[in-house]
């Protein structure tokens, strides 16, 4: 299950995932950015999706975070624009960074096992018309995918110096949404590990053994 969590840069969308125990939840780090907090295993660092892929389906966590997701976007773009010809090239590049992001999304609806739930970490951006939404690297992309329209869940980070939570509902322009009744305020704490925790009550996803053990030991 896919889950998107959007947020200006320091609003705490990395530090959400604290107080995973590290069974709980695996990382990838698409750009190799140090977590704000201290962990024993490091990220996996990558920006391929076929090996992303293979992680998400194989992994033995019960849930994986991609922090940093929308640099997927980026490095495709970064490694290829400069071979890329104009006209007809251009929209082509621009069709493959699209693609490749929208395939991700399906492989985990797809064909990842069922209780895992994989979170996207995306920066945020604000449209023309000054909605909330993912940022991607530019309008010929936002034309060909609508990022957040992929998920049932999005859930947005917003933090000051005196707190940071999480936002489970739209207002006014905010893109956050989540299905009724699962969370019971607009705003929660930013704590991925109860975000995770409420949704698989909701859904009635199990855990996995991996995930049991840390918990205890956390205990």
């Amino acid at each position: 299950m896919p889950i998107l969590i959007l947020g200006k840069s320091g609003s705490g969308k990395s530090t959400s995932m604290r107080n995973f125990p590290e069974t709980g939840l695996g990382i990838i780090s698409v750009i190799g950015k140090p977590l704000p907090f201290r962990r024993a295993t490091k990220p996996i660092v990558s920006t391929d999706y076929q090996y992303i892929k293979g992680i998400l389906k194989n992994c033995k966590t019960p849930s994986v975070a991609i922090d940093d997701a929308g640099y997927l976007l980026t490095d495709m773009f970064m490694s290829r624009h400069a071979s890329t010809g104009k006209g007809n090239d251009v929209f082509a590049l621009y069709n493959d960074i699209g693609d490749s992001f929208y395939k991700l999304v399906q492989f985990i609806m797809n064909e990842t096992p069922e209780e895992r739930i994989v979170y996207l970490m995306m920066h945020e951006d604000k449209s023309d018309f000054g909605d909330i939404k993912p940022q991607t690297i530019g309008k010929l992309l936002n034309e060909k995918v609508n990022i957040e329209g992929m998920f049932t869940i999005v859930l947005r980070c917003i933090g000051n110096t005196e707190k940071h939570v999480f936002m489970t509902q739209s207002e006014g322009f905010d893109v956050a949404k989540s299905p009724m009744g699962m969370f019971e305020t607009l705003e929660i704490p930013n704590d991925l590990l109860t975000v995770d925790t409420t949704i698989r009550a909701y859904y009635g996803l199990t855990e996995g053994k991996e995930d049991k053990k840390g918990k205890e030991k956390a205990e």
